[in-house]
């Protein structure tokens, strides 16, 4: 798609709100809190779309989604792509998620650090890697290929994990950080990832977070998890179907307190409740951002 015709899609969708979203809380838009959120109003906050919902050339879930974003920032979150996979991107995936980016705009773009497909398999989850110079090499290429092709950089999420590889030869911090600094891209960080990970390895979260390079940090995420249990003992699952965890906001007030308000999404994508429900968890993310706001204004 050329710049023009980018021109002429973006147009079609006027933008009624200024697009930096700074220190906002937003939620995942789910279909059926449209008509509630429009008999909101328009809302102080973004909302963020799972790219492949929208690959389709057109129909109901393009319009439900022309008719947000007039009034609303979009996040656009790929879920689908392989960054880590082995083989190359699937070039026609790669050039609907650049079409969508043309068509929407939006401001805010992601992906994960995973992967999903083997050769002509696709697999319905995000896969850990091994943090290695062969991965490295492999996760750096696909971003570079994504980040050209959609003429912008995007923002890389770290996982959610339940096993570690013995042939791993970097931290999952440092492996991230050259990540960045090879690539350009900026980071999402997800504050319930780093939980269950720590959780689930034995690591401290804290820790975590103190190593994490958080001046790349473009988006947050939050949201809700879940134990399961096992002859094996137990693991923290990253289910995002239900509200985020005490633990997660003391974790996600930490990290505002050292970088400051950045936009914040809270996760929610089984389990959905109705919309109040999930509006006030954005609300509350809201009022720690505000609250940081306050303070350094004051300090000032």
């Amino acid at each position: 798609m050329n710049a023009a015709t980018s021109a002429r899609t973006s147009a079609a969708i006027p933008l009624r709100y200024p697009l930096p979203i700074g220190g906002l809380a937003g939620t995942s838009f789910k279909p059926e809190h449209l008509a509630a959120i429009l008999d909101d109003g328009p809302q102080r906050g973004f909302f963020e779309v799972h790219a492949e919902n929208y690959m389709g050339a057109g129909g109901p879930p393009h319009r439900m989604l022309e008719r947000l974003r007039r009034d609303h920032p979009l996040s656009l979150h790929g879920v689908c792509m392989s960054i880590g996979g082995p083989g190359p991107l699937d070039r026609a995936h790669l050039a609907r998620f650049r079409s969508l980016v043309a068509r929407y705009q939006p401001t805010l773009v992601s992906e994960h650090l995973a992967w999903s497909t083997h050769e002509t398999s696709f697999f319905n989850d995000l896969l850990p890697l091994p943090y290695n110079k062969a991965t490295l090499a492999r996760v750096c290429d696909h971003i570079d290929e994504v980040q050209e092709a959609i003429r912008r950089p995007i923002l890389l999420e770290n996982p959610s994990t339940y096993v570690a590889f013995r042939n791993s030869r970097m931290c999952e911090t440092d492996f991230i950080r050259t990540v960045a600094e090879r690539t350009g891209c900026g980071l999402l960080l997800d504050i319930n990832n780093v939980f269950v990970s720590a959780a689930n390895h034995g690591f401290s979260a804290l820790q975590y977070i103190a190593d994490f390079p958080l001046s790349r940090v473009g988006e947050i995420h939050l949201a809700g998890h879940i134990e399961q249990n096992d002859d094996e003992g137990g693991l923290l699952i990253d289910s995002h179907d239900g509200p985020v965890a005490d633990a997660v906001w003391k974790l996600f007030e930490i990290v505002i307190a050292r970088c400051g308000p950045l936009p914040t999404l809270i996760e929610w994508d089984s389990n959905i409740p109705d919309w109040p429900v999930l509006k006030a968890e954005a609300a509350a993310a809201q009022a720690i951002l505000d609250r940081h706001v306050r303070r350094a204004r004051h300090a000032a």
